[in-house]
């Protein structure tokens, strides 16, 4: 018998052995969903690669109702398709429905460090949350960093003036300069790619697909992880070990650069030049290095992403919906006027472009099915049996895009948060996009901030509008790309300044923002 033959026969029989040994009986019924198969569970009824999780957990409303289940190979996923549920059992009863699964495919592919992959009893969580509200965590703290919010902005109206057709790229650049510089000193190069927001964007889309639950066989079956890379179907394995050499670099090299900068004495305040100075520089591996390494890289993510996201669906939004724009303009003019940018202290004046912030959270969700949270503890959830070790699947997409909560979802309207005498405001989907009870997202003011900021300038300076090609528009359909992190799909517009007096204004940032040199070449001198 071949080696292949007996592996192939060693694992069916340890499946075997794992669905007889993880059997359970129930105190009640588990929520319903699809029925099981002998061994392998409901592992067909998992999405498929490259589909869109969130819709295929959506269709479990229709079918089984706001809460169900699927069981494969002897654990339980629980998903949550109604907000007033997610809120009872993530909010209200935290304390036993806030840990994170332990997903052996994250700690295969080197993010099992990142704060909001490990458990609530965890000394680091504790450490870094605390590190996180002080420096970002609320509006009077993220005041502190309005200058470098406002220069960026600045420079991205300006790259957008000079290059309309890499919209995308500018986004992307403005939300990770302003994280960057806040988290490590690091200015970026101020034209082209630069190669650590390159760096730090694979990272987070290897993460967004580590992150996809029921993708990864690994989860399920952890043993497999022994499998060698060589061995037929393991391809999980080779693709974490290429995700392993992006985390490390995500989470070493900006380290390392701000110790080198430190060292010459060449170093910009930063949370993590703050720290160092604060602590010094701590053993490596120790608890101390590892807060300091992965709170300033998870800065990324909960500040940077989801602005790059939603500001994607934003621009797309006003391709789409003229009229939006168009009002959202008239509020810019009456209230700022045209002979200087709205800033933050106009925010409270500006209610529809609030409204739209609120919108462009709403109508586009960035993680559409949230972060997995695992229950500590055997519950009871509207008549249903919640096991304990049960991964808990918050379809925010689903809560978002409720009809029943907001009455024609899949449009864009802002006025659907705006009180009038015969309409009473929604809900506000801050409430949602961010995350529940002991694990909302601590960088959510800072990205609500730039948010506002970026639609407000970008409104007030540029017109939006379908692409023209042979004298014709050309239709533009909304995509979004699959994955825990969901960006809008490349799409083409139409950019121009909205008259000479706001080409004006533009000129101004030129010079009141130039351009800074970038730390690429330092970055490159960093071993790690």
């Amino acid at each position: 018998m071949s080696l292949l033959v007996r592996a192939i026969t060693g694992l069916l029989g340890l499946l075997i052995l794992k669905s007889f040994l993880t059997r359970k009986k129930f105190l009640a019924p588990l929520p319903p969903g699809p029925k099981p198969k002998p061994i392998i569970g409901n592992l067909l009824d998992l999405p498929s690669k490259g589909e869109a999780d969130w819709l295929h957990w959506y269709k479990h409303k229709k079918a089984y109702g706001p809460i169900s289940s699927v069981q494969v190979f002897g654990e339980t996923l629980i998903i949550v398709n109604d907000a007033r549920i997610a809120v009872e059992l993530m909010e209200k009863r935290s304390v036993i429905h806030s840990d994170r699964p332990s997903l052996t495919f994250i700690e295969m592919s080197g993010f099992k460090d990142i704060v909001s992959m490990r458990n609530n009893n965890d000394p680091r969580v504790r450490a870094e949350r605390k590190l996180f509200y002080q420096q970002i965590g609320s509006n009077n703290s993220v005041a502190r960093f309005n200058h470098i919010q406002e220069a960026e902005v600045g420079r991205f109206l300006v790259r957008v003036r000079d290059n309309p057709e890499g919209l995308q790229d500018h986004i992307r650049k403005q939300a990770a300069a302003i994280i960057l510089k806040l988290a490590y000193g690091y200015s970026v190069v101020p034209h082209g790619n630069d190669p650590l927001v390159d760096l730090i964007g694979r990272a987070m889309g290897n993460l967004g697909e580590a992150l996809v639950p029921g993708v990864w066989l690994v989860d399920f079956i952890p043993f497999l992880r022994h499998i060698p890379t060589w061995f037929p179907g393991a391809t999980f394995a080779r693709v974490a070990q290429t995700f392993r050499e992006s985390a490390r670099a995500w989470n070493c090299q900006p380290y390392e650069f701000v110790r080198y900068q430190m060292s010459q004495n060449k170093h910009a305040p930063s949370y993590l030049s703050g720290l160092i100075e604060e602590k010094g520089v701590p053993e490596p591996g120790s608890f101390d290095e590892i807060v300091m390494k992965w709170s300033a890289a998870a800065m990324y993510g909960g500040g940077s992403d989801t602005t790059i996201s939603t500001m994607g669906g934003l621009f797309l939004a006003m391709v789409l919906y003229p009229d939006v724009q168009r009002k959202a303009q008239e509020e810019i003019d009456r209230v700022v006027g045209t002979d200087r940018l709205p800033g933050f202290d106009d925010r409270d004046n500006l209610p529809y472009i609030n409204a739209m912030v609120k919108e462009s959270l709403r109508w586009h969700s960035v993680l559409p099915m949230g972060v997995a949270h695992c229950s500590s503890e055997d519950d009871m959830c509207e008549g249903y049996f919640i096991p304990k070790g049960s991964q808990i699947l918050p379809n925010q997409w689903a809560f978002t895009h409720d009809p029943d909560v907001y009455p024609d979802p899949m449009a864009f309207k802002p006025e659907r948060f705006l009180a009038t005498e015969n309409h009473t405001p929604e809900r506000d989907p801050h409430l949602l996009a961010f995350g529940f009870g002991r694990r909302v997202c601590p960088g959510r003011t800072l990205a609500d901030a730039n948010i506002y900021l970026s639609i407000a300038q970008s409104l007030a300076v540029y017109r939006f509008t379908k692409p023209i090609k042979n004298g014709k528009e050309v239709d533009v359909e909304p995509k979004f790309l699959t994955g825990a992190i969901s960006h809008v799909a490349p799409f083409q517009v139409g950019i121009k300044p909205r008259s000479q007096q706001h080409e004006a204004l533009l000129q101004a940032l030129e010079a009141k923002f130039p351009w800074e040199e970038g730390h690429a070449e330092e970055l490159s001198q960093v071993k790690f």
